[in-house]
């Protein structure tokens, strides 16, 4: 059964001076308002959208999804509030309702906070500002160098708290917080350890054999670009990370890697890659 507050595939019924009606759940449909309908849409064709019910209760399809579906998390600025709690502008032309027993805190206008979206037991889509009761303490399907997405929660003193993949709770390390990193935005990381009292400390870069993949890749593609690098095991850290971009330790590991393969030969110059005949001798 199809729900709201995601995006669908739907098959296109027939367009009218209303819009598009699309097919919805078994003898339901919705409605596309005219002013999104593509201009060569018609009948039997699918378009992804995303469904919510609109203003007057009724079902709405729209090609600009919010900034976060059912079940996701994002940021999200007060736009108004009244007696029953506080409106969140999130991309819609219905603004998301943050009840006040959603609210850690009575929630100020203009000033942003990070949502949860979901669906009440009414079916209508709603707002929660308590993002801990969304946040899955289970943590047995996360493993060391998995990558995973982040967005950013909150800072700490030890570093940044980030919402990953919508699921769990995590830690960016201050060491390794990039310049400009602000609450609300979105990257990717590495899940660097899970620890034993249920917390999970994650990296910006790959950890573990995806790490050492990832280096060896980045020397492979320099020397197809150049089949010869000035560096070894006596080059400075600086001029490996000026040429490279790595860690004198990562790029040692990256090169035995590529040596065992066979794809690059050492000398007393630097690493050359080898040719197809090379590798055949």
């Amino acid at each position: 059964m199809l729900e709201i507050g995601t995006t669908h595939n739907l098959e296109i019924l027939h367009i009218d001076e209303r819009g598009a009606t699309l097919a919805w759940n078994e003898g339901q449909s919705v409605l596309l308002p005219q002013s999104q309908v593509p201009t060569q849409a018609s009948p039997g064709q699918h378009l992804q959208v995303f469904v919510y019910l609109g203003r007057k209760e009724a079902l709405i399809a729209t090609l600009k999804p919010p900034v976060a579906q059912s079940g996701e998390f994002a940021l999200m600025r007060v736009k108004h509030t009244n007696q029953y709690g506080a409106f969140m502008d999130w991309g819609l032309d219905k603004d998301l309702l943050v009840p006040f027993a959603q609210q850690p805190e009575k929630m100020q206008l203009d000033r942003h906070y990070i949502i949860h979206v979901g669906v009440d037991n009414t079916g209508r889509l709603i707002g929660s500002a308590k993002v801990e009761r969304f946040l899955n303490p289970d943590l047995s399907t996360l493993s060391s160098g998995q990558e995973v997405a982040a967005l950013v929660w909150q800072f700490t003193d030890l570093g940044a708290k980030l919402i990953l993949d919508n699921t769990w709770a995590g830690l960016l390390y201050r060491s390794e917080i990039p310049a400009g990193l602000k609450r609300g935005d979105r990257l990717q990381v590495y899940v660097q350890r899970v620890r034993d009292d249920g917390g999970v400390d994650v990296s910006l870069s790959p950890v573990g054999k995806a790490a050492r993949e990832q280096a060896a890749e980045r020397i492979l593609r320099e020397l197809k670009k150049h089949p010869h690098i000035p560096l070894h095991d006596g080059s400075s850290p600086a001029d490996i990370e000026a040429a490279l971009g790595l860690s004198k330790k990562a790029f040692k590991r990256a090169v035995g890697i590529l040596y065992k393969e066979g794809k690059i030969s050492l000398k007393a110059d630097g690493i050359h890659l080898k040719t197809k005949s090379q590798k055949q001798a």
